[in-house]
């Protein structure tokens, strides 16, 4: 597999070999993918042995016979076109609200990778087929519900499979809907874009459902969604450190890696000791000040946040291992032999995502309580109350704060494991699941919760150090790190003053931290933060 990283991104998909880059690059960028020759020759190999297969007169599951609880049945020939629409149609049966498309495209371009690996015995047509569909920007509708997490995502990826077929539901580049009631058929739409819908052949349904694509799709994309949010986070808790009049000596690296050696713990009490250096409000009370301690929630913050760092990191190993995977049920083994496995159960994954929904509440938590504090005149050492103008006449950032508490609220309960949970299904032949699709679909959430949160830290944090240098008369101003992070934030959000229409700076502040602005601010100022 390679990436070529210049614009138009291209990925192209061999028999092995796939990283979290690629992933992002098709499903956020709109990547265009290959199929190498190599494998094209190996799938077109591997399904010459499964005809042979689907010809004998000895039943081979998946193949020549029903699936799941059915399995006992042989299938004659005549019927097997018919059992592989049927099994599609009848699986894409997801309700509720359409998943976003990042995920869709996700799953899709996971699930061919899978098909190029030869492993799972379809034409290469099917593989092909399946990657027009990606390049032509057509996205089939997934619902929100129907996945169990085993067999794999199944609901999710028939309903891919189903358009590939030229049926159900999807939207076009230009994000037309096809396939409901009045409006134009998916065939249509395919056909409007050159591509022939695939007539399933043995075998070829089962290989287009059973995995775990939906779920470490989202893993994929969550983690580099908080590989931007940790550092932002570092960056956010700093400030309030600053805001506050709180100390950086505990942020020193000999109290970290050399006493306690967590990685993530040293990587962000650096990055928070960068980001406050050569503040003029910090060292204005390194003298004559009488506190000995700070909060846990500013002295803390490293050994919170590195936690996370730690917590994303192990899960990066495991969304590595899965997309080193080759997930299908049967599976055709290098030797030809066709096995029946359990390797689609998402138990790897889901683990990891319910343990990020975790750790992403904790560090939502810990910068909630940061903004509490500046909004306090009884532990914000000399801010006014909520950072108001006129405290009384104007509210300031109280309620700021409220929505933050709410994101907060909302995270504790999204922390609450999807994975220790199981319904039995398939007439108990699938009698343990995984439920990591909805781990998934909760951590998007409470990431996005995360993101919230640390834009009303930063709009309080910038706030209060505007208005310490304004009590101050412009002696005591932020480090150099802080004064770039304001003047980002001051584009799109104004400063200090009387009450004002607040949702929209919110939201501004909001799409700024998810840009990733404010970490690149931050690190202008005193090189590349962790």
């Amino acid at each position: 597999m390679t990436l070529t990283t210049h614009e138009p991104l291209t990925v192209t998909l061999g028999s092995s070999g796939i990283t979290a880059e690629d992933v992002l690059a098709v499903a956020r960028h709109d990547a265009k993918v290959t199929v190498s020759q190599e494998a094209l020759d190996t799938v077109a190999k591997v399904r010459a042995h499964i005809d042979g297969l689907a010809h004998s007169e000895t039943p081979a599951y998946g193949i020549s016979t029903g699936f799941g609880a059915l399995a006992n049945r042989h299938i004659p020939n005549d019927l097997r076109t018919q059992l592989q629409k049927s099994l599609i149609r009848s699986h894409a049966a997801g309700m509720g609200p359409a998943v976003e498309r990042e995920v869709i495209r996700a799953i899709m371009f996971l699930r061919a990778k899978t098909l190029a690996s030869g492993r799972t015995g379809v034409r290469p047509a099917v593989l092909e087929t399946f990657v027009k569909l990606l390049n032509a920007g057509i996205t089939p509708v997934v619902k929100e519900f129907g996945s169990l997490g085993c067999s794999g995502d199944l609901a999710p990826l028939s309903h891919c499979a189903l358009v590939l077929m030229g049926e159900g539901e999807a939207t076009g580049p230009d994000g037309e809907l096809y396939g409901v009631e009045g409006r134009p058929a998916v065939a249509e739409l395919l056909a409007q874009h050159g591509i022939e819908p695939v007539v399933l052949a043995e075998k070829e349904g089962l290989a287009l459902v059973n995995g775990t694509e939906g779920m470490l799709g989202m893993l994929l994309m969550a983690i580099a969604d908080l590989r931007n949010l940790m550092t932002t986070a570092d960056i956010t808790a700093a400030l309030s450190v600053e805001a506050l009049l709180g100390t950086d000596q505990v942020f020193l690296p000999e109290l970290h890696a050399a006493l306690r050696p967590h990685p993530g713990q040293a990587a962000s009490a650096d990055n928070m000791l960068k980001v406050l250096s050569n503040s003029p409000i910090v060292a204005s009370h390194k003298e004559g000040d009488s506190r000995v301690q700070d909060a846990y929630s500013l002295r803390c913050a490293p050994q919170v946040a590195g936690a996370v760092r730690d917590t994303v990191t192990h899960a990066e190993l495991v969304a590595t291992r899965e997309l080193a995977a080759a997930i299908d049920n049967p599976v055709v083994l290098p030797d030809g032999r066709v096995s029946s496995n359990g390797n689609f159960h998402g138990a790897p994954v889901a683990y990891v995502l319910d343990f990020l929904a975790i750790a992403v509440a904790d560090l939502s938590s810990i910068a909630e309580r940061r903004t509490d504090r500046m909004l306090d005149p009884a532990r914000s050492h000399g801010l006014p109350a909520f950072l108001a103008d006129d405290p009384g006449v104007d509210s300031g950032l109280m309620i700021a704060q409220y929505t933050q508490a709410g994101l907060v609220s909302d995270n504790k309960r999204l922390a609450v494991p999807a994975s220790v949970d199981s319904i039995p299904s398939s007439a108990m032949q699938e009698d343990h699941v995984s439920m990591g699709w909805h781990a998934a679909r909760k951590l998007r959430k409470a990431v996005e919760n995360l993101r919230r949160v640390l834009a009303v830290e930063l709009v309080t944090s910038a706030r209060a150090l505007d208005i310490r240098t304004k009590l101050s008369d412009g002696e005591l101003t932020p480090g150099p790190a802080g004064a770039a992070v304001l003047e980002v934030l001051r584009a799109v959000v104004a400063g200090p003053g009387t009450d004002r229409f607040l949702s929209p700076e919110l939201e501004a502040a909001d799409r700024l931290v998810g840009s990733g602005a404010v970490r690149e601010a931050a690190e202008s100022a005193v090189g590349i933060l962790a």
